[in-house]
């Protein structure tokens, strides 16, 4: 099974090689921010028990920018960015595992603060 093998040697045409130059006109896109929109920050501790259940109820009003929870000497532990779109059904499977990570998080620190971005 490993005994060599006698193969002809087969002769290999080289081909030219051709080099081209492509000029990218780059266009940077900038997202529309409405400048009108007004955000409205509300802070407030909780316990780590409480954290899971405040987070789904904040999730649930739907006028909700971002949440950042934070331990009481003002390190971020958590940032959950929402969307305009996510409501409803589409809550439970893409917020799950940030939920899950919550529930662990809310068992290890006895005191949290919950800092809310809501659009106004």
């Amino acid at each position: 099974m490993n005994e060599p093998v006698d193969r002809q040697i087969e002769e290999v045409e080289q081909l030219e090689t051709v080099s081209t130059t492509v000029e990218v006109e780059l266009n940077p896109v900038e997202p529309d921010m409405n400048q009108n929109t007004q955000v409205g920050v509300e802070e407030f501790t909780i316990s780590g028990d409480d954290l899971v259940g405040k987070v789904r109820e904040l999730i649930h009003q739907g006028n909700i920018r971002r949440i950042i929870i934070k331990t009481e000497d003002d390190r971020t532990l958590i940032e959950i960015p929402l969307t305009v779109g996510v409501v409803g059904g589409v809550v439970g499977a893409t917020v799950f595992p940030v939920i899950a990570a919550l529930g662990a998080i809310g068992a290890l620190v006895a005191r949290l603060k919950v800092i809310i971005e809501r659009r106004e």
